[in-house]
């Protein structure tokens, strides 16, 4: 991963992804949501129970609305797609919403991040 050298960032997620300073403080910088949102397929199936709750055995299949590498562009994804990706890409980036990356409101929800992740 390269500086901070110009380049487009699309966000692929279906929220607005806000990214905050280091004290997590003041919104630098926004990426709306594009329309286009990248997602793992999945199938579920119901495996048994606990407690009268149901448990389910999630299987993970392929990408879907992942556009293609293109120069000079990078793709705000979910920590999910980073995973199914598996780091056969080098244009992928993810909001970092673990402890030392997240911005939470007073009710305890998310709000942004201090910085991206890659896998």
């Amino acid at each position: 991963m390269k500086g901070s050298e110009a380049m487009t960032i699309i966000n692929l997620t279906p929220h607005d992804v806000h990214v905050y300073d280091a004290e997590g403080k003041t919104a630098i910088k926004t990426y709306p949501a594009s329309g286009i949102v990248a997602r793992v397929k999945s199938s579920t199936e119901i495996v048994g129970e606990v407690d009268g709750i149901a448990v389910a055995h999630i299987t993970f299949g392929e990408i879907e609305g992942l556009p293609n590498p293109q120069p000079g562009t990078k793709y705000i994804v979910s920590l999910l797609v980073l995973q199914a990706v598996d780091g056969k890409r080098d244009d992928l980036i993810g909001p970092d919403t673990g402890p030392g990356s997240v911005v939470r409101d007073e009710s305890g929800q998310i709000v942004g991040v201090r910085r991206f992740q890659v896998l």
